[in-house]
C-alpha cells in the first residue's frame, strides 16, 4: 500500500462543524498527480501540509502560511496517513476543518466508499538514523531508529484522574493495525471545559464528536468504541501531525503524556540536523 504514490478515485465533499469556530465548514477532497503532496485551498491560496507551515496551537494542529491559516487538520492527515494517500488537495469554505464524529473513521469509510488511485511512481520515506528527542517539564517524545522499515509508536499517558487513569499502546504501522484505532474518538476532562470556553475553544463541541469524562465516568451514551479509546486517538492524532513531515517515516516513536505541540517539536529537532535522517524508497 504505501511503497508507490496514490491519490483518491474522485473528488469527495464532506460537511460538518469547526470543533473550536462552531461554524458549518464544507471540505473538498481532490485528486492530485504524482509528486503533488498534501495541500490545503483556502481563500484561492494553498498551504502545504508540511512541518515548515505549522505553528504551535491550542488543542488543535495548525498550519499557516502568512495570515492565512487552516486548524484542526489532524483527524484528517492522520486518515492520509493510514490510507497511504500522498497526493490531493483539500479545498475548504472554513479555516478550520470539520470534526465530524471526533475520530477518522468518516473520512476513512467515505475514502474506501469511492476508492484510492494507485499512481505509477515510487514513494519516498524517511529513514532515521539517529535518535532525535524533545522533552517539556514532564512531556517527552523521542525518534530512533530501527531496522524493520516501520514506523512504531509506543504511547504512554497518565491523566491521573479516577476514569482514564494510565494507558499505553504499542502501534506498528500497517493499514490493518491502523483499522484497530480510527474510529477513536477525542476527549476532554469536563472539570477542564470552563477552562476551554474561556480560550473562546470547543465552541461547536458535543457528545456528538468528543467524549467527556466526568469523575468515574464518561458522559456519552453507548460507552467507549476502545477499553483503551482514549491512548489510541492520541497515537492517531500523532499519526496526524508526523505526516506533516511529507511522508511516511521510519523509526520508533516513544512518547510520554504529548500532544500536538511534542509532534510538532520532534518534527522541527528532525528536520534541524540532515544527519538525523536521509529520504529513501520506500
Amino acid at each position: 500500500m504505501y511503497k508507490i504514490q496514490s491519490t483518491i478515485s474522485q473528488k469527495i465533499t464532506f460537511s460538518g462543524i469547526g470543533l473550536h469556530s462552531g461554524q458549518p465548514v464544507k471540505i473538498t477532497l481532490l485528486p492530485e498527480g504524482p509528486n503533488k503532496g498534501i495541500g490545503f485551498l483556502y481563500n484561492s491560496k494553498k498551504i502545504k501540509a508540511l512541518w515548515k507551515n505549522a505553528e504551535i496551537s491550542q488543542l488543535c494542529t495548525k498550519i499557516k502560511k502568512n495570515k492565512l491559516f487552516i486548524s484542526t487538520i489532524e483527524h484528517l492527515m492522520s486518515a492520509l496517513f493510514g490510507l497511504g494517500i500522498t497526493n490531493l488537495t483539500i479545498k475548504t469554505n472554513s479555516s478550520e476543518i470539520p470534526i465530524l464524529d471526533g475520530s477518522a473513521k468518516d473520512y476513512i469509510d467515505h475514502i474506501l466508499k469511492l476508492g484510492v488511485k494507485k499512481q505509477n511512481t515510487k514513494n519516498k520515506v524517511i529513514k532515521i538514523k539517529k535518535k532525535v528527542s524533545y522533552q517539556k517539564e514532564n512531556k517527552f517524545i523521542g525518534i530512533y531508529p530501527n531496522e524493520d522499515n516501520k514506523l512504531i509508536i509506543d504511547y504512554s499517558i497518565d491523566y491521573k484522574d479516577e476514569y482514564i487513569k494510565k494507558q499505553k499502546y504499542i502501534y506498528v504501522h500497517s493499514f490493518e493495525n491502523y483499522q484497530k484505532i480510527y474510529l477513536a474518538r477525542t476527549f476532554c476532562l469536563h472539570k477542564d471545559l470552563e477552562k476551554i470556553f474561556a480560550m473562546g475553544l470547543a465552541k461547536g463541541g458535543t457528545l456528538d464528536n468528543a467524549i467527556v469524562v466526568s469523575g468515574n465516568k464518561i458522559l456519552n451514551q453507548g460507552g467507549l468504541r476502545y477499553k483503551n479509546e482514549f491512548v489510541k486517538h492520541k497515537v492517531l492524532d500523532c499519526i496526524g501531525d508526523l505526516y506533516l513531515s511529507g511522508y511516511k517515516i521510519n523509526g520508533n516513536v516513544i512518547c510520554k503524556e504529548g500532544g500536538h505541540e511534542m509532534n510538532l517539536m520532534l518534527l522541527k529537532e528532525i528536520f534541524k540536523n540532515q544527519d538525523n535522517y536521509e529520504i529513501i524508497d520506500a
